[in-house]
């Protein structure tokens, strides 16, 4: 089961951030095989990181609230909130597996957010979703899928990684995506967002 975590940052966390590298490091090890995507986001003004993304392959509902409140960034209190959701992995393969990088361009997570309320064309909108996105954009997409309830079916959202020329690229496919259009999202998050890991010696 394929798991999207988010954790939003509290404010003025970053020194705690810093000093707990090492230990987010060695906990998101033990996760290595499981990881399809990981990074820090940051604002899109100022300084600071704004949060942290993971998707992970997981067993269970279980296992993803362990890998998400078991990390030491949130024992010791550097995050505010956690928005955990069921993921649908569209391409199939993980941020590493991205080919497509340009000089110049900005990574980005998007999250798209929907309503409460049950989504009576979703096989349509989903199809329709796809060849919008995977057509106009498809060398840009790092990931996508949908975010779901934990029944892995009742669909809560879109969660995109995109490499785009800038933040005004993102809002713009984001505009044009059919859930958007059909006036299914609530909320579009769009946070600047980099690879994640260790890094290299």
């Amino acid at each position: 089961m394929e798991y999207f975590i988010y954790c939003r940052d509290r404010a003025d966390s970053l020194d705690l951030r810093m000093r707990l590298n090492e230990d987010h490091w060695t906990f998101m090890d033990g996760y290595a095989e499981e990881m399809i995507a990981r990074g820090p986001t940051f604002p899109a003004e100022g300084d600071g990181v704004s949060g942290s993304l993971h998707i992970v392959d997981l067993p269970d509902a279980a296992a993803a609230q362990r890998f998400a409140f078991e990390e030491p960034n949130y024992k010791a209190g550097v995050y505010r909130d956690v928005l955990i959701r069921r993921w649908r992995n569209t391409l199939g393969r993980t941020m590493w597996e991205y080919t497509g990088t340009t000089a110049g361009f900005g990574r980005f997570l998007i999250i798209a957010q929907g309503g409460p309320e049950a989504v009576a064309e979703l096989e349509l909108l989903d199809a329709e979703q796809r060849r919008y996105l995977e057509d106009g954009f498809g060398d840009r997409l790092i990931a996508y899928g949908p975010l779901l309830a934990e029944d892995g079916v009742t669909w809560r959202g879109t969660a995109v990684l995109a490499e785009l020329a800038d933040r005004e690229a993102a809002e713009a496919m984001m505009a044009g995506d059919p859930y958007a259009r059909a006036g299914r999202y609530e909320s579009v998050e769009i946070h600047d967002w980099r690879f994640g890991g260790r890094p290299a010696d």
